[in-house]
């Protein structure tokens, strides 16, 4: 029987400076568009102004990376040109809601960016999202159920509307903000449309084609106890390589790494936070030219046990970016083991 989690569907990461992400994702080697943001008027027969919250993303056949910030009142001179508005079009009796929920999404952020600058949003791709729902509220998985937006589709997709179908996991701890977990906001997506994601932008300068990998760093006394939490997530069982739990998906693998075990996985990071999302890897062709290009844009390289090439987190705004052989077409490669043998990440 199939599973109803499948690869990586994206990984978010909170940003305070969005220009400036944008410049360091480009000197890393992704294609970055300009971010869009929701607007409206302050006043009657004013212009629509931004608010609440901007994002973008670097886009691969099946999965992204998401660049997000807050957006602050008279906030619009700290976004990049060309920023997307995106006036709320909806009738007036619904107008405060959507108000109220931007609103929501804007606070979240600036709770991510008070506890650090780096990775915050961890989202799965489910092939039965409602079949998904369904399993983790017999396991016990508290959740706000599976919500829907829909959104203007991409120039050159055949429709003009993209359906986005997600639930977002609640966690159970004091600290605990609705539609979130300890690391961050935690949930599934139903799988990307290919027809609406073939029509983004998914050629970057150094051939990035999939989001890989995930590393989540816990503290070591929490490690069974985070394990036990992503089973019940996904559905899956993890295994163990070396200190670590690594949870195999469909082109893709999540890692739950001690923090005494972190150095030795990545050399030289330190977590800013327990538990927090560290890094994450994406699969190229050529990691060798990964390394000269990175370093011709003056961004420092370590290397991985197995060699391979990542910017750390000092560099690349909270979050380690690894580069590794890409081993199989886009998002259906089986994720090569040997975290700690000195084969992957």
């Amino acid at each position: 029987m199939g599973h109803d989690t499948a690869r990586i569907h994206h990984v978010g990461h909170v940003v305070e400076d969005m220009a400036r992400a944008i410049g360091v994702y480009e000197r890393l080697g992704f294609t970055v568009p300009p971010p869009s943001c929701p607007a409206m008027p302050r006043h009657a027969g004013a212009e629509p102004e931004p608010f609440g919250a901007a994002n973008t993303h670097a886009d691969f056949p099946g999965s992204f990376l998401e660049l997000a910030t807050r957006v602050e009142d008279g906030g619009a001179g700290s976004l990049p040109a060309g920023t997307r508005l995106v006036p709320l079009e909806a009738p007036a009796d619904v107008v405060p809601l959507l108000v109220e929920r931007i609103g929501e999404t804007s606070a979240n952020l600036a709770a991510c960016l008070d506890r650090f600058q780096g990775l915050h949003i961890l989202m799965f791709s489910s092939p039965d999202i409602d079949a998904a729902a369904a399993r983790l509220t017999a396991s016990g998985v508290r959740h706000g159920g599976v919500n829907t937006v829909r959104r203007a589709a991409p120039e050159g997709a055949k429709v003009p509307v993209e359906t986005v179908r997600y639930l977002e996991i609640d966690g159970d701890g004091p600290g605990d903000r609705p539609g979130t977990v300890a690391e961050g906001r935690v949930g599934l997506v139903a799988g990307l449309d290919p027809d609406v994601q073939g029509a983004r932008r998914l050629d970057h300068p150094k051939g990035a084609v999939a989001l890989v990998e995930a590393v989540l760093c816990v503290a070591d006394a929490e490690l069974a106890a985070v394990r036990h939490r992503y089973e019940s997530y996904l559905g899956r069982p993890a295994r163990q390589e070396g200190p670590a739990q690594v949870f195999d998906l469909d082109g893709a693998a999540l890692t739950l790494v001690p923090g005494s075990a972190l150095p030795a996985l990545l050399p030289g990071e330190r977590p800013a936070a327990l538990p927090a999302l560290v890094g994450y890897a994406v699969a190229v062709p050529d990691p060798d030219r990964v390394r000269a290009l990175l370093r011709g844009n003056g961004l420092p390289v370590r290397e991985t046990p197995s060699g391979d090439p990542f910017v750390p987190a000092s560099a690349a705004l909270g979050a380690a970016v690894v580069f590794r052989p890409r081993s199989a077409p886009p998002d259906s490669a089986q994720v090569p083991s040997g975290h700690w043998a000195g084969s992957t990440l």
